[in-house]
């Protein structure tokens, strides 16, 4: 059984563009490394995308959170550094306009309902990393959750932050206390 990564929005909007933070640009290497380990073990990555078109600011999101960015097919809308050169043709990559991917979720929804017909779990873990750990991190983590219910999730805090580190302490935090590990807390 095989173990899953799950890499989210790790774009160059969220490190240095219209929403970027100092110290987003120091996660590249580690999220990069983490890859490289899971694709060496043979283990499952995927990637999430935030995905806006240019109606953006007319959105409910964008009306809450009125700076453009994920813009489909911009420069920010790509992943950034290091992480940008292990994503495969062959990966699957879920965009979503949303903080939560509702394609993720039932993606790990179908792979649940053909391990309970095998009797088994989907996978062995399930790994979230990348940007931003109080928004669609979190978000994302608690669809995985919802998803694959007897599977462990993990967040690995060295490979993940926030604009706001209080914000991001309390995003860990929350997801400890919804049985999500965190790690290198």
């Amino acid at each position: 059984m095989s173990r899953l990564l799950i890499v989210v929005d790790y774009q160059v909007d969220f490190v240095d563009g219209a929403l970027g933070f100092a110290g987003a640009e120091k996660l590249a290497q580690p999220i990069a490394n983490k890859i490289s380990e899971y694709r060496k073990r043979g283990d499952d990555v995927v990637f999430t995308f935030d995905t806006h078109g240019s109606d953006y600011l007319s959105t409910q999101e964008g009306r809450n959170l009125p700076v453009e960015h994920c813009i489909e097919n911009t420069p920010g809308h790509k992943l950034y550094g290091a992480v940008a050169s292990e994503l495969l043709d062959s990966d699957k990559v879920f965009f979503k306009p949303v903080f939560g991917s509702v394609e993720l979720f039932d993606w790990l929804r179908s792979a649940q309902r053909a391990a309970d017909e095998a009797g088994a779990l989907p996978f062995e873990e399930i790994e979230l990393v990348g940007l931003v750990s109080n928004i669609c991190v979190v978000a994302n983590a608690v669809l995985v959750k919802t998803a694959c219910p007897d599977v462990p999730v993990t967040v690995d805090a060295a490979c993940t932050g926030s604009f706001d580190v209080r914000l991001n302490e309390a995003a860990l935090d929350t997801m400890e206390s919804l049985q999500i590990k965190v790690a290198n807390r």
